[in-house]
């Protein structure tokens, strides 16, 4: 039996195997974690710099430049991105191993199935992680080079600390993700309420009266209503300087239509702060002001000039 030449050869499994590693080097099955190292946060920083100078003396000083700045900000919601996907995947790998802890029977078999998953879970934490760093460090250069921080548009912009285990039991597992995600977006430290209209534009009233509490309450978290302009965006430029905890409490308006802001307000008081700073505003500020004092909490009110 003769072979025509212009026919590709058959190959075996081991062959289709070799060629693979042969372009691709080492590749994991699909259910075992990758066990190559996570970037050098070295790497990273170099990299990331080196891509950021790039974009900046490739669209400076030509028509594209007003365009900068999406551009950039664009870079670092790719990382934002990642982080969420792999999110997911936890989400997905912690209802697995809850899984498999009900159908655990003794056997080998059910055993290393959930040895698997928690391997498939700490792989995930730390490629999480990896990627959040990543995100941080091009958040940045983003305002290195823009002049103003980087805010994600939907979701939270929480950064962890990379959690790394030798053996770990699934619960154990599970239990410890749940505390670091609520030790993460519940920081601890007093919470200081703040709010203003988006015609406040009084930046060193605002970060005067912020440094004084700051001062008074080190460690403070500072929650605000996650305004694009006005006094709460300068707050939160503020928070973002003096290196402070911030929560955006931003309003639910397909939730809730016009009474968003309203019901925004009654959830940061739901965290029960110790103070609440009163910029000049609208009936909005009014409500919160006037729902802080049937409350009993303090008011720090420069609607009229000062407090």
């Amino acid at each position: 039996m003769t072979t025509d030449p212009t026919e590709p050869a058959e190959t075996s499994a081991t062959g289709e195997l070799l060629h693979e590693l042969q372009l691709y080097g080492y590749r994991p099955f699909q259910d075992e974690p990758d066990p190559r190292p996570l970037p050098e946060s070295r790497l990273v920083t170099g990299g990331l710099a080196d891509l950021f100078d790039a974009l900046v003396v490739m669209l400076q000083d030509t028509r594209l430049e007003p365009d900068l700045e999406a551009v950039l900000w664009g870079q670092v919601n790719l990382f934002q991105r990642a982080a969420d996907r792999i999110e997911r995947e936890l989400d997905d790998n912690e209802q697995a191993q809850q899984r498999m802890q009900r159908e655990q029977d003794g056997s080998e078999v059910r055993s290393v199935e959930l040895e698997r998953a928690i391997a498939e879970g700490i792989h995930c934490l730390e490629r999480r992680d990896a990627f959040e760093l990543m995100r941080d460090t091009a958040s940045d250069l983003y305002r290195t080079h823009v002049g103003s921080p980087w805010f994600a548009r939907h979701g939270s912009q929480v950064s962890r600390r990379t959690m790394t285990a030798a053996m770990i039991d699934s619960r154990d597992f599970l239990a410890a993700r749940r505390r670091a995600e609520t030790e993460t977006l519940l920081p601890p430290g007093p919470k200081v309420a703040f709010t203003g209209g988006l015609e406040c534009n009084d930046v060193d009233g605002i970060w005067s009266a912020l440094d004084r509490v700051n001062a008074k309450h080190p460690g403070m978290v500072l929650l605000h209503g996650g305004s694009t302009r006005g006094a709460e965006r300068i707050a939160s430029c503020w928070a973002d300087n003096r290196k402070v905890i911030q929560i955006a409490f931003k309003p639910d308006w397909t939730k809730h239509r016009k009474a968003a802001p309203f019901k925004r307000n009654d959830a940061m008081l739901d965290i029960l702060p110790i103070g609440v700073i009163v910029f000049p505003g609208t009936g909005i500020q009014d409500n919160l002001a006037d729902k802080s004092r049937k409350l009993g909490i303090p008011l720090f009110d420069f609607r009229k000039g000062g407090a």
